[in-house]
């Protein structure tokens, strides 16, 4: 397992075939296995790119992409020999996304993953909008009304701006968000707070889960809304409870993410009834 917020465990399925890996995602979840994860990451064979990632959530569903996942696939992969090589691709459902490793005395230090450009366009996302994009629109959520705008990189994702994370019923506000008829399909919730320019702050509700210490994907796309908001500038320090995620957004349109990632428990997984 590795995680830098989100916990996923991580399985080389190059050496060995899973054949159901939606049930296995339900076992090794914490709701029924203990270990605590966000889900299963497959890393499988691809014919277009260096790797594959395939991606269950908790509930046993496959999921598009997930930033945090990618990095630590490509950690997981250099660590334990999958590949040598320290900038490949990872083939993902969410597309094409590319990695680079900074390895300093045979350990992987940092990871960055360039996730591609950000879709807004309400079809995509999706969002029960009249709108082509659903960006910055207010959304009444309880005894509030938030701000919000939509994104996906291949898994949805809403950003709400708040004035302050720290002291935000993430826990009341986040599955009443994810469950809005405007989100079809549910949607992840970033909480996000501009600081400064070159700092933000953000708390995620991850659909399906709960809230998590972090999101990769979440980091990207608070800084991107904020960004098109004029409340950040394109290259930001995201901070979250799980840590400091550095995120840039180019100017050709790319989203880079760079930062650690951690290998937090090591073992086998033995279940004889998969």
């Amino acid at each position: 397992m590795q995680a830098f917020g989100n916990d996923y465990v991580y399985i080389d399925a190059i050496s060995q075939n899973i054949e159901q890996p939606g049930l296995l995602s339900k076992k090794i979840s914490d709701r029924h296995f203990g270990i605590g994860s966000d889900g299963l990451v497959l890393i499988c064979p691809s014919e277009t790119c260096d790797l594959r990632m395939r991606i269950f959530n908790p509930d046993g569903t496959e999921a598009q992409m997930c930033g945090n996942a990618l990095r630590s696939t490509a950690k997981f992969a250099y660590h334990f020999g999958i590949t040598d090589k320290t900038a490949f691709t990872v083939e993902t459902m969410g597309g094409r996304q590319y990695v680079e490793l900074t390895v300093k005395d045979g350990q992987v230090v940092d990871v960055e993953a360039i996730i591609g450009r950000p879709e807004f366009e309400a079809v995509k996302v999706p969002v029960k909008s009249d709108r082509k994009e659903f960006f910055h629109q207010p959304i009444q959520v309880a005894d509030r009304v938030f701000q919000a705008s939509a994104l996906s990189w291949g898994n949805p994702h809403t950003v709400v701006l708040v004035e302050d994370v720290s002291c935000l019923a993430v826990e009341k506000y986040g599955p009443i968000i994810e469950h809005l008829q405007i989100f079809p399909e549910r949607t992840n919730v970033t909480f996000a707070q501009p600081v400064d320019e070159g700092h933000i702050k953000i708390r995620e509700w991850e659909r399906g889960t709960g809230e998590t210490l972090g999101c990769g994907t979440g980091c990207c796309s608070a800084v991107v809304v904020l960004h098109r908001l004029g409340l950040c500038g394109r290259v930001v320090d995201v901070e979250q409870p799980g840590g400091v995620l550095h995120v840039e957004w180019d100017r050709e349109g790319l989203v880079h993410m760079k930062g650690p990632s951690y290998i937090v428990y090591q073992g086998e997984f033995v279940d004889e009834t998969i």
